[in-house]
């Protein structure tokens, strides 16, 4: 087992929820100071047992996720110098998200003064319209001020998310907004199609026919509009939905796409420790808070077993993600054969088309492969 990790925390806080958003979170408003404190220390309890439990003897790199870590303003300071105080913890990649609407001086400056290196900002889209009907707070106006501020506190990396799809956009917005973040020099851009999720607000909305969407056509449109313009302003598509400018993507999701360890604590966080016979195990802790403040124990979360096929398969999903896709001389260590023995034919149909255009039917034809050569055996 590798003893180098990468290390994800969920902070499950926003201070209201947009439409489209099925990830874990509760609202601030009704969790005390003394709620959110707790539940960092469970999280670093966690942290610490983790690595133990693990002998995770350097964790490379670290990405605080929510919910909306930003709504935590200066207390993040804590969070963060207690993490540096932890054996191993050398992240050469230290990601926080935040939104630009709960960007604070005091939030700011307790990330530059504690090691934090990436920004990732949840923009989403600066169309008023678009983010008054799906519930996105933030007057436009602020969150311009807020990126400024960022910029003028934060010397590390900088990345934006962009949603397309949503309703009242057309590629006039979303080529405004790209032409008005490019101004603050990202070097990392993720580009998102909207889906709806089961259990959503923008789910029942749509059911009860209170908004529509583009249609299927249009919303691949928007997308590629989208894509198109980031490739000619210079960034490149490293993966489905990324895009960076050269020598600048994100270190950390790359560990996730070509299938590294990694330490998940938080309460929906996951985990995935990969063995050295070509299997790998997962933890996955349950969407709840409380409960997480109570045992912040994976032995208290969902423990699953991936076997060398199912683990197989996974590192094929992920790694084709990729442009690059996934890394041929891990594939063969852990699998005993090399990507080309396992799916020949599938690699020859799509030979010279972009895979991650085609990635599901690629996907699909290639275990379908994999199942034929499991029934001849």
């Amino acid at each position: 087992m590798d003893s180098s990790f990468s290390l994800y925390m969920h902070i499950p806080f926003c201070k209201s929820f947009c439409d489209y958003c099925d990830f874990y979170s509760i609202t601030t408003d009704k969790k005390d100071h003394d709620y959110i404190d707790k539940y960092i220390c469970a999280l670093l309890t966690d942290i610490k047992n983790q690595i133990t439990r693990f002998s995770a003897e350097c964790i490379t790199t670290a990405y605080i996720g929510g919910g909306t870590p930003s709504v935590l303003g200066g207390k993040i300071g804590f969070l963060l110098e207690e993490l540096y105080k932890l054996p191993g913890f050398k992240p050469v990649e230290f990601t926080i998200e935040a939104n630009p609407e709960s960007l604070t001086e005091n939030f700011l400056e307790a990330c530059r003064k504690n090691g934090i290196n990436r920004l990732s900002l949840g923009v989403q889209t600066l169309h008023e319209p678009s983010r008054k009907i799906v519930n996105r707070k933030g007057d436009i106006k602020a969150i311009k001020e807020n990126i400024e501020l960022a910029c003028e506190y934060f010397n590390g990396e900088l990345s934006f998310d962009l949603i397309t799809g949503l309703p009242c956009q057309s590629e006039e917005t979303i080529i405004c907004d790209i032409k008005s973040l490019l101004e603050y020099e990202p070097s990392h851009i993720s580009l998102y199609s909207l889906s709806v999720e089961e259990d959503t607000a923008l789910k029942e909305k749509l059911e009860a026919k209170m908004l529509t969407l583009p249609d299927k056509d249009c919303a691949d449109s928007l997308w590629l509009c989208a894509k198109n313009a980031l490739l000619k302003a210079g960034y490149n598509h490293y993966e489905v939905s990324n895009f960076a400018k050269e020598g600048r993507e994100c270190v950390h999701n790359m560990r996730y796409w070509q299938m590294e360890s990694w330490l998940g604590a938080g309460a929906a966080a996951s985990g995935t420790v990969i063995g050295n016979d070509g299997t790998a195990k997962r933890f996955t802790y349950a969407n709840d808070a409380d409960a997480y403040i109570k045992r912040p124990d994976i032995e208290n979360a969902l423990c699953e077993n991936l076997d060398r096929d199912t683990f197989l398969r996974e590192s094929l999903l992920m790694g084709f993600r990729c442009r690059k896709g996934p890394d041929t001389e891990v594939f063969k260590r852990r699998f005993n054969r090399t990507i080309e023995q396992c799916i020949p034919n599938t690699l020859l149909k799509y030979s010279g088309r972009d895979k991650m255009l085609f990635l599901n039917s690629f996907l699909s034809d290639a275990f379908c492969e994999l199942d034929g050569a499991k029934l001849r055996v």
